[in-house]
């Protein structure tokens, strides 16, 4: 039988980059959770390392960057690099916290998942969209 491919698997086909890692589309996942005096944020950022990750907060904004470089190498019995995998490559999120200070927010990291908690009595509600007319 041979295979035939569909109108689907061609349009596919056009957006499949072989160079992609698929991971690194579902890098930084991250739930958040209300509680009564804070918000919790959880965020998955499996195999980097606590020294990966920076945190800053500016105007309001807490953003959170991991950035990883890692090369690996397999040689035979002579010690001849037969193959060689490098890989660098970073990513951030961005959240609107209000009027809070870095003291104010508390961080931990374990086991590839960051926890941010984020007192709830700082944290400013953002207006509604304000539409600006074109002239």
């Amino acid at each position: 039988m041979k295979f035939l491919p569909t109108i689907n698997d061609m349009f596919n086909d056009l957006f499949y980059d072989p160079f992609m890692n698929r991971s690194s589309i579902d890098t930084m996942r991250t739930d958040i959770v209300e509680k009564d005096n804070e918000y919790e944020l959880s965020m998955e950022l499996p195999g980097y390392q606590k020294s990966d990750i920076k945190m800053e907060l500016k105007d309001g904004y807490l953003k959170v960057e991991a950035s990883r470089n890692s090369q690996n190498d397999t040689k035979d019995n002579d010690g001849h690099i037969i193959r060689r995998e490098r890989y660098s490559g970073n990513c951030y999120r961005s959240f609107y916290v209000g009027d809070v200070s870095e003291n104010d927010i508390k961080a931990s990291f374990d086991n590839g998942e960051l926890k941010i908690s984020i007192p709830k009595n700082n944290v400013k509600q953002v207006e509604d969209k304000k539409y600006i007319t074109i002239e």
